[in-house]
């Protein structure tokens, strides 16, 4: 017989209908304890488990508006519903129409109960929390070497502080002997003397998949470690008993990585401020010490006789070249004065009249000026004064204008 090839929607599509039609799977009550609980929209996602095995589940708003019970991880409960599958992924999966509490699952009851035991011994207390190094040089890297955490943890390291020396002792960080190998390895790393901090962790995953972070053997690891430890498992809104008992606790792997080193750009932003800072104050006394040094020799040069008479000379040559600037700009200006005085004189001097044709007429003892015709008679003796001389005269004949 010749087999019929299919595509991998076929033989999925095909799967479905041989599920949907099964009579028990129509409709089938399932226990287990959820896992990995979550909401995308307005539907329900969750995992049911047990000691072997997990089954994806679905509960879609019609059903979830119905929900009586507040669900939550760790919780045992019976899932009403049907199978199906999920043709994208061949997965199957439960469509859940109704959920029943059973009662606490086994890995919740015993969790809470370690948590409490190691309360009241006080392996939580703040008081007993190592301080974390504020600038390590070499941490040791517990987790999985395979995983997104440490790609994360070592890059983010050597970002922030690119000399950092970094021990991975690598791990596995879910199944039934990770618990034993976490233990060993904090063992491991507190018997090497050049560790200063221990990061451990994981990436994020399902409640189960923490449990081996939330086993004895490992809190007892954690509390007698010599070497302070930075938790960091899953997500933020995780929590284990490694986190309880860590010296600190981080949301993130790579938040671990964050709190373990400081940004050397911080350290170079503030070496950066002292060199100002130092400057600054340095210039600032040489500054004042400067002056505080003139003044000083200012004080002692004035105090100084030789200094002190050259200081009179020169007071002296100063008053000299004034007097003598002022004795020079009295001679100009009597000067200016002079020569401005000779000016007017000439100026209004009858005989530079006479140079111009005009004659000047005296008595007849050649004292005063005849301005007048009225003044003069017939055989009046008189002078007539030319430029270049004199001539003796008789009046024959005196004629007034009228006007």
């Amino acid at each position: 017989m010749l087999l019929k090839t299919l595509t991998v929607k076929q033989v999925n599509d095909y799967l479905k209908s041989i599920v949907g039609s099964d009579i028990i799977l129509k409709h089938i009550m399932i226990k287990g304890e959820i896992s990995n609980l979550h909401f995308r929209g307005q539907a329900l996602y969750f995992t049911l488990v047990d000691e072997y095995s997990s089954l994806k589940c679905v509960m879609f708003e019609e059903y979830v508006n119905n929900l009586n019970i507040d669900v939550k991880n760790g919780m045992s409960v019976i899932a009403t519903g049907r199978i199906s599958v999920y043709e994208k992924s061949g997965a199957f999966e439960l469509l859940v129409s109704k959920i029943d509490v059973e009662g606490a699952g086994a890995l919740f009851l015993s969790f809470e109960k370690l948590k409490q035991k190691l309360r009241n011994e006080g392996l939580f207390d703040s008081g007993k929390k190592k301080p974390i190094p504020k600038n390590p040089n070499k941490i040791g890297v517990i987790t999985s070497p395979t995983g997104a955490a440490i790609h994360d943890i070592i890059n983010i390291l050597r970002r922030r502080k690119p000399s950092i020396d970094i021990l991975v002792v690598p791990i596995l960080v879910q199944g039934s002997s990770a618990s034993l190998e976490i233990e060993e390895a904090i063992k491991k790393v507190n018997r090497r003397n050049d560790v200063d901090l221990i990061i451990l962790g994981r990436g994020g995953g399902s409640f189960e998949d923490f449990y081996p972070f939330n086993e004895e053997r490992v809190a007892r690891a954690i509390y007698n470690s010599r070497i302070p430890i930075i938790s960091a498992v899953g997500h933020e809104t995780d929590f284990t008993i490694a986190d309880f008992v860590a010296d600190l606790r981080a949301p993130t792997p790579s938040a671990a990585a964050e709190l373990a080193v400081t940004d050397v750009n911080f350290y170079n932003e503030k070496i950066e401020n002292y060199k100002r800072s130092l400057y600054h104050y340095a210039m600032s006394i040489i500054i004042n010490k400067r002056h505080h040094l003139n003044s000083l020799k200012k004080s002692i040069m004035s105090k100084n006789p030789i200094v002190k008479n050259q200081q009179l000379k020169i007071r002296l040559n100063s008053l000299n070249r004034i007097m003598e600037d002022s004795i020079y700009s009295v001679i100009n200006n009597k000067k200016f004065k002079y020569i401005s005085l000779i000016d007017k004189l000439n100026t209004l001097s009858p005989l530079n009249v006479l140079k111009r044709g005009y004659t000047l007429t005296m008595d007849k003892d050649n004292v005063r000026p005849i301005t007048k015709v009225e003044n003069l008679s017939a055989n009046d003796k008189i002078y007539v004064l030319f430029e270049d001389g004199e001539a003796k005269c008789t009046v024959n004949e005196v004629r007034i204008y009228e006007r």
